[in-house]
């Protein structure tokens, strides 16, 4: 068995911008998708946080997560009302102008006549001086990507369609990879030090027990992560070996 190849790590984090979201009004389901998304291409997302609809919120979480991580993901607030302020937020936290963008105004006449592009509409024209465009295949309105910040839409259809014209452009770094085991009906107080014991036994394979609920009541899994694939091997072999031990001799309880 041989061992993946080292690469590098390639980190990002998502900024969902939104008063409605704080709110409790709309559910947050891109971060979610996102964070799906980002591990099956060799991206490893760091955090996710949530500021309202002000100006100095955006501008603060952006200039300090763009600092810290090779990428950010925003969502929401690129839309044609009065409170959509993502891309002067982006112009003022990368210190640019911004103004209506000649290629932005043709993908929404794609889509909208020219009669209808009415002051509301040409507001998602206006685009942070030097940034890229991300197309939009659904409702044609563009995101735009400015230094390693992807600025997308918050209704979700739209944001996958943007973060899948986005892709390819990203640099990735190596997938993690994942097993998991059922731990079935073993209370986690059963195996808790012994699992213990294997993550420091284990240090390139991240191991963490999860309880859920089903019809049969509390079932546990353990999942493994690594991006080597010998030591998670064998980390996980040690997994069901302990599980084994505990299956066979079960006393009630915990």
């Amino acid at each position: 068995m041989t061992s993946a190849p080292q690469q590098e790590q390639v980190t990002a984090a998502v900024l969902v911008i939104g008063d409605e979201i704080l709110s409790g009004r709309t559910q947050d389901a891109n971060s979610h998708y996102i964070a799906n998304y980002l591990a099956r291409v060799g991206v490893d997302l760091r955090e996710i946080r949530v500021v309202p609809d002000l100006e100095e919120e955006i501008v603060g979480a952006v200039n300090a997560l763009r600092a810290r991580y090779d990428y950010v993901f925003t969502t929401g607030g690129i839309g044609p009302t009065h409170d959509d302020i993502t891309a002067d937020a982006m112009a003022k936290a990368f210190a640019v102008g911004i103004e209506e963008n000649p290629a932005a105004i043709a993908m929404l006449l794609e889509r909208i006549r020219p009669d209808q592009l009415n002051e509301a509409r040409r507001r998602m024209a206006r685009i942070p001086l030097g940034a890229e465009l991300i197309e939009n295949a659904i409702s044609k309105a563009p995101g735009f990507m400015i230094g390693n910040v992807i600025v997308m839409a918050g209704v979700p259809v739209i944001m996958q369609a943007m973060l899948d014209a986005v892709a390819l452009k990203l640099r990735t770094g190596a997938r993690v990879l994942v097993e998991t085991v059922d731990a079935g009906s073993i209370p986690e107080g059963r195996y808790a030090r012994e699992l213990g014991a294997l993550a420091e036994a284990w240090p390139q394979v991240s191991i963490g027990s999860y309880p859920h609920f089903s019809s049969d009541g509390v079932r546990n899994q353990i999942v493994l992560r690594s991006r080597d694939s010998e030591p998670l091997a064998l980390a996980k072999e040690a997994v069901l070996a302990m599980l084994t031990g505990k299956t066979n001799d079960r006393p009630p309880g915990c």
